[in-house]
């Protein structure tokens, strides 16, 4: 279910919740063995669902996506290993667009809701539902079940607010948002902790939510 969750944050994250609390309902409360043994009547129950611009038309695309995935492999994390081996994020998540879109029936119109690196995106969702899945802490939030990818390879989800925080604190200069931005914050990042950087995005994040903070200017860290 992170990875549905990941997909549909965007936007106010009470909504965020209630869609993914109604997506596991859809699921009959059992995401993972609904995806993986569902009937083709079993569908019909995830008709009509919509988050935002994501409808019932990419919903079925990714449960089928992740049915063949399952089917062969136990863990999503495969997914984003190429067969050469994880070297870097942004191979990752390259690798993972094409492999997530190799079907000859993917609709165009999901596209979307995958961001790759290759066309420069911040891949801030995907960043994120990597952040819950590699790191471990005990906040209940990142959840540490996956080993092959380290908490080291990990890139900072950037949005809004991040990015915003980061600019402030002198951890970004690049004019625009996007993937080599995501890259120059992470790599700021690991100045302070060359381990774990990624641990720093949830405070960038709330320090954006204390919009009188930026009345002075701060010390940067450089």
């Amino acid at each position: 279910m992170g990875f549905f969750a990941a997909t549909f944050a965007w936007g106010q994250r009470k909504i965020i919740i209630q869609k993914s609390m109604e997506l596991v309902q859809r699921f009959d409360g059992t995401p993972y063995e609904f995806i993986l043994h569902h009937s083709e009547s079993d569908l019909k129950q995830l008709l009509g669902f919509r988050h935002r611009t994501f409808n019932d038309t990419d919903l079925l695309y990714f449960v089928d996506f992740l049915h063949r995935h399952y089917n062969e492999n136990e863990s999503l994390e495969d997914a984003f290993i190429p067969e050469i081996g994880f070297t870097d994020m942004e191979s990752s998540l390259i690798h993972f667009g094409q492999y997530f879109f190799n079907h000859p029936h993917a609709p165009g119109r999901t596209r979307k809701h995958v961001a790759s690196p290759a066309k420069t995106s911040t891949c801030k969702r995907l960043n994120m539902f990597l952040r819950w899945m590699v790191r471990c802490d005990d906040k209940g939030v990142d959840f540490g079940l996956w080993k092959k990818i380290r908490p080291v390879d990990l890139i900072c989800p950037i949005d809004l607010h991040v990015d915003r925080t980061a600019r402030w604190l002198g951890l970004v200069t690049r004019k625009q948002t996007d993937w080599k931005t995501a890259v120059e914050l992470t790599e700021n990042l690991r100045l302070l902790d060359a381990a774990d950087p990624v641990k720093y995005d949830f405070a960038l994040f709330g320090l954006s939510i204390e919009k009188e903070i930026y009345a002075s200017p701060p010390n940067s860290i450089r």
